[in-house]
């Protein structure tokens, strides 16, 4: 009786490790994200054009913790349009950014404490050390691939909200968090 328990088991175990049969018509297991670096939760992300058109709805990565934002898109090789990273800065500050380590070129929105667009950086050289900042204190900046901003039309002086706030009317007095940016109404 233990003999045939043994074979039993080592049958299932060289099933197990057989290479699968193509069925034809299943559909491919799916594959995990071949782009280096880290991968974080999205959050959606709401451009108010000041010229009128309509909003841009994105679904942006947020970095939170202070290693996020420090390692940020380095390493990343996948990002496809309209991908990017947001990096809240609460209370407001100016903070310099670099392309260190990153190979894609990418667009540095610099994001104010009324959601104002101050400074739009478009394709930053990828590896580039040079600091790249707004020259005034910001509530976040917004990285996306390079040449998205001009893509989709965000300029200067659109509006930026993020989280829950992308689905509600505008707000009277501003909601700030790092997970949620609501600007007041002017």
């Amino acid at each position: 009786m233990r003999l045939s328990a043994i074979a039993l088991a080592l049958c299932a175990l060289t099933l197990a490790c057989s290479p699968a049969q193509d069925k034809g018509d299943t559909a491919p297991a799916p594959t995990q994200s071949t782009g280096a670096g880290q991968h974080l939760d999205k959050v959606p992300v709401l451009i108010h054009h000041q010229d009128g058109r309509a909003p841009t709805r994105l679904a942006i990565e947020l970095a939170l913790s202070a290693e996020q934002q420090e390692r940020g898109l380095m390493h990343r090789t996948d990002l496809a349009p309209g991908d990017g990273m947001l990096f809240p800065m609460l209370p407001a500050r100016m903070p310099a950014f670099w392309m260190k380590d990153t190979p894609t070129s990418l667009d540095l929105i610099f994001i104010t404490m009324n959601g104002g667009i101050a400074r739009i950086i478009a394709n930053a050289r990828p590896y580039d050390r040079t600091p790249l900042f707004a020259e005034e204190p910001v509530a976040g900046v917004l990285e996306l691939r390079g040449g998205d901003a001009a893509r989709l039309g965000i300029r200067e002086g659109d509006r930026i909200s993020w989280g829950p706030c992308t689905d509600r009317p505008a707000v009277k007095q501003a909601t700030v968090d790092q997970a949620s940016f609501c600007p007041a109404a002017d």
